[in-house]
């Protein structure tokens, strides 16, 4: 089952939603779940196998997913998210070089906050009026957009709300990482990436070379109390959040906590009904898929007897041998495949393996292969951000970008955030205290 949902998930012959639908089918039908109290010994009939899918489906990460979504819906309905970027980008002047950079942090921002799935329209948006200004085949127009992409895949790392894989990742963890800790992690890696992927396009592209850009103004509108409002409780939010595991005796859960935006932004009219409609669910339904995926597999005890095998093979070497095996490995296939789905189908695996090691370090390893889930941005494919980035077209409908392009510059850059992660990233972690 996991073979063939993989494969489906790989080559998309089916949307991904729908197979992840087919997980709770199949973990039913086929009798895969098992009393997991019992050793794996006691298979559980129909009634009861339903019973602990949907339960393993509709779990507190669901809810943390609902939330995000929900800040998001909010920032953006009320402009904060635009106004606060081109606040940013009013101050970068016209030097190409600074613009550059400075498109590539509003993006990799806006994707802490809003997901990298929006940032990346939300920043392209942001960016045309310089964008009709400049030729078509200007340098600096395809290194803007390559380093919004690039940027926004990184960004997908720097909350634990910021795409689905770290969503899937906080749910493997035991216990999970607080989001200060996440921060005290991501934050330097993050930057550290950003930093040498801006290098980088500057060598390739060389923006500057004949290019004159028009200054971005400001919005001059004052905050209303309607986006105070929404900026006041966003801050809560994530404050909590961020407090989660010292309130665990109030909210038990960060899934809990989400619900204060959700009932708050929809109860008070700020967000509708249309705005809950119009949320990704295909994303929280992948997520749920995987959540199943990973109790039957689990279960099962496929998982143990998987981990059982790579122990082996990986027997012998430490904890970061160990890391920079499976951070390469993840980061090849998710370059071929969903961020979202190479992590649902190796970071479970990845958990058991690191705590079936003389020394575990179970958190570690998930924390560095998660990283490099958002890192896979070799391919206009590999992700979101790229996907948006090669369909963005000039007025005579000439795409900006060709997949030699994501080639050249998006290989290099997946290589150098690997280096990063396996370096600065696994001494953060060891400060930071994961296991």
């Amino acid at each position: 089952m996991l073979v063939y949902v993989s494969l489906l998930w790989a080559t998309e012959t089916l949307p991904l939603f729908a197979t992840a639908l087919l997980i709770p089918f199949l973990s039913v039908i086929l009798r895969v779940v098992r009393d997991e109290s019992g050793k794996h010994q006691q298979r559980l009939n129909a009634k009861e196998a339903t019973a602990a899918v949907f339960g393993a489906m509709w779990s507190p990460v669901i809810m943390l997913l609902l939330g995000g979504f929900t800040v998001a819906a909010a920032l953006s309905k009320c402009t904060i998210d635009k106004k606060l970027a081109t606040l940013v980008l009013s101050k970068a002047g016209t030097n190409p070089r600074v613009v550059l950079m400075a498109n590539m942090l509003v993006a990799a921002f806006a994707s802490m906050l809003i997901s990298n799935v929006a940032a990346p329209v939300l920043c392209y948006s942001l960016i045309d009026p310089m964008l009709r200004t400049l030729p078509s085949d200007s340098p600096m127009s395809k290194a803007v957009i390559m380093g919004i992409a690039l940027s926004s895949n990184i960004g997908g790392m720097l909350s634990p709300i910021a795409s689905p894989q770290n969503v899937v990742a906080m749910g493997i963890m035991q216990p999970a990482p607080t989001w200060l800790q996440w921060f005290f992690i991501v934050i330097p890696v993050g930057t550290v990436s950003i930093f040498l992927i801006w290098v980088l396009l500057l060598v390739t592209f060389n923006p500057s070379q004949g290019t004159t850009i028009q200054p971005v103004r400001p919005l001059k509108e004052k905050f209303t109390a309607v986006q105070w409002f929404v900026t006041i409780v966003t801050l809560i939010t994530i404050a909590l959040w961020c407090a989660s595991h010292q309130m665990e005796d109030v909210f038990g859960d960060m899934g809990v906590i989400a619900i204060i935006p959700i009932v708050i932004f929809f109860g008070m009219g700020i967000l509708t009904k249309e705005d809950f409609n119009n949320f990704p669910w295909t994303i929280i339904i992948l997520a749920a898929g995987g959540l199943a995926l990973g109790k039957a597999v689990r279960s099962s005890g496929l998982l143990h007897t998987l981990a059982l095998v790579v122990s082996d093979e990986v027997q012998g070497m430490g904890v970061y041998g160990v890391l920079v095996v499976f951070s390469s490995l993840i980061l090849v296939i998710a370059t071929f495949i969903s961020h979202t789905v190479a992590a649902l189908i190796f970071l479970p695996l990845v958990y058991d393996v690191g705590s079936a090691m003389s020394q575990p370090h179970p958190n570690l390893l998930v924390m560095g292969g998660v990283l490099m889930c958002s890192a896979a941005m070799g391919l206009p494919t590999s992700g979101f951000p790229n996907m948006t980035a090669i369909m963005k077209e000039d007025n005579t409908g000439q795409r900006y970008l060709q997949v030699k392009h994501f080639i050249s510059r998006g290989v290099p850059s997946s290589i150098l955030t690997l280096v990063v992660v396996v370096t600065l990233g696994y001494g953060i972690m060891q400060v930071a205290g994961l296991d």
